[in-house]
């Protein structure tokens, strides 16, 4: 049984004028235990859509949702609120982390909402999970004293904190240079599939898809399967091939 599945989902909305708007049309994703998936698309694609229905964030306006067996429709309210906090994690081109707090107290944070003993121990797994991203001696800098490779991994630790089953990485190199963006993605999947979550990166950059085992595009609002490697072969100047 697939971890998180879409099954023919659609998302429309209102215009002033009463016309409906389709923003994703007919999309259809299975997400296996331990995936690692690509989606690339454009700016006005959908993307962010996409994102807040994967995330349990927003219903779809037809179609089906069902993430580890049970369907979307029947979580509502503080029980969908529980299942996101616990199962899903978040990593964003703008880090997102809060300022005036170290990196120990950023990462902490989603452990205040815990219980029993991950919420008595959030200090010590905090800081175990920056020593894993390779942050064990910077606990005590604030973001501001960290570079940009530096934030995003405080911002993965945090993102995995509480052992996540879905990683959701939207543009997760987008503010990086291009090494620092290839260190960060190999640092994100090796802890991914170190912990056994599914990890679904969202970006425009082809280079970072193709560091994914399964790739999709959305255009248009239609999610298809897409083969990255063959779209960046085609890319190359002949000179280069």
């Amino acid at each position: 049984m697939p971890l998180l599945s879409l099954e023919d989902v659609t998302r429309s909305v209102e215009l002033p004028d009463f016309s409906q708007l389709e923003i994703l049309k007919g999309v259809t994703l299975d997400v296996e235990v331990g995936d690692h998936i690509s989606i690339v698309g454009r700016s006005g694609s959908g993307k962010s859509t996409l994102l807040n229905l994967l995330g349990l964030i927003d219903n779809p306006t037809t179609g089906r949702i069902v993430f580890d067996g049970e369907p979307l429709e029947k979580l509502a309210g503080r029980k969908r609120d529980r299942k996101r906090g616990r199962d899903v994690g978040f990593i964003f081109q703008q880090f997102n982390l809060l300022a005036g707090r170290t990196a120990l107290e950023n990462v902490m944070t989603p452990l205040l909402y815990a219980s029993g003993r991950q919420f008595w121990r959030r200090k010590v797994i905090a800081a175990e999970m920056l020593e894993r991203v390779g942050l064990g001696g910077r606990i005590d800098s604030m973001p501001e004293k960290l570079s940009g490779g530096e934030q995003q991994r405080v911002a993965i630790a945090r993102a995995l904190v509480r052992g996540p089953r879905l990683i959701l990485a939207d543009e997760p190199t987008g503010a990086l240079d291009v090494e620092t963006g290839k260190t960060v993605m190999a640092l994100l999947d090796d802890v991914a599939e170190q912990s056994g979550a599914a990890l679904i990166t969202i970006t425009h950059d082809p280079n970072v898809a193709a560091l994914a085992r399964r790739h999709y595009r959305l255009d248009n609002g239609v999610l298809e399967a897409i083969d990255v490697h063959k779209m960046l072969a085609a890319s190359l100047p002949e000179a280069a091939l």
